[in-house]
């Protein structure tokens, strides 16, 4: 596979920097190294070695590294901001990539999502759903969406709190939903914190999830979106069914 090139400027007037990427080589044997870390700590949790989803965060990096990292092997990626993944989209486009939404919505920008991307992390309220489902029931798509939980209630953090998910999902279950399909939930542990606080925070949120599960009769509610670069591991551990990883496999950002 050939490198996608990148306009240097697009429709949105962002210019994507360029990065010195590491030799195909050196990429390919990361990539090999992390899923075979996915794949082992999945066995250790008793599931199957392919049951955790590899999402890689390719935001800040350019389409070239997504191109050799897809000819790695990789397949889901993960961008923050609308302007900068959907021209990553558009060059990738004749390939079989699946692209993950993991950057808060903002109305202006759902559209586009809905259009784009094939996964959202980052759903936390009702008129962010309804939008986003009309837009994609306009496009002829389903996004899939997973609900952010703030675990630790930080307030530096985006999602809903744990408390306020059962009201969410009472009122998401009232109503008819035709371009989103919830599939789970999505939380951030406290980056750089302990293992044991980081495991109960990944710990409570697949509980929640069961929960749900439960109460709301949600059949296919169970992705489990947490864990990166530096505590994937403990995430698998805890359930996790994807697990967002990008400075491990892309280097540092770009800016």
């Amino acid at each position: 596979m050939h490198a996608a090139s990148m306009p240097e400027r697009h429709g949105f007037g962002y210019a994507l920097t360029p990065v010195k990427l590491p030799p195909m080589d050196d990429l390919c044997e990361r990539y090999t190294h992390i899923t075979t870390r996915i794949a082992n700590a999945a066995r250790e949790s008793g599931r199957p070695a392919g049951a955790v989803r590899l999402v890689a965060v390719s935001k800040t990096h350019t389409a070239q590294a997504v191109a050799q990292l897809a000819a790695c092997g990789q397949r889901h990626f993960g961008e923050s901001r609308v302007q900068e993944g959907v021209p990553k989209i558009a060059a990738m486009q004749d390939t079989a990539l699946e692209w993950h939404f993991l950057g808060p919505v903002q109305r202006n920008k759902a559209r586009l999502i809905a259009a784009h991307f094939h996964w959202l992390h980052s759903l936390e309220s009702l008129d962010a759903a309804k939008t986003l489902s009309r837009h994609a029931a306009a496009a002829g798509t389903r996004l899939r969406a997973l609900i952010e939980i703030n675990v630790t209630c930080d307030p530096r953090k985006h999602g809903l709190a744990p408390a306020a998910l059962p009201a969410f999902l009472e009122a998401y279950c009232a109503q008819s939903w035709p371009g989103l399909a919830l599939c789970g939930l999505m939380t951030i542990a406290a980056h750089g914190g302990p293992e044991t606080a980081v495991r109960q925070t990944f710990a409570q949120l697949r509980e929640l999830a069961a929960d749900s599960r439960r109460a709301f009769g949600l059949t296919d509610f169970d992705e489990l979106s947490m864990g990166m670069s530096d505590d994937y591991h403990w995430a698998i551990a805890e359930g996790a069914t994807i697990v967002r990883i990008g400075r491990a496999l892309f280097g540092a950002r770009a800016r």
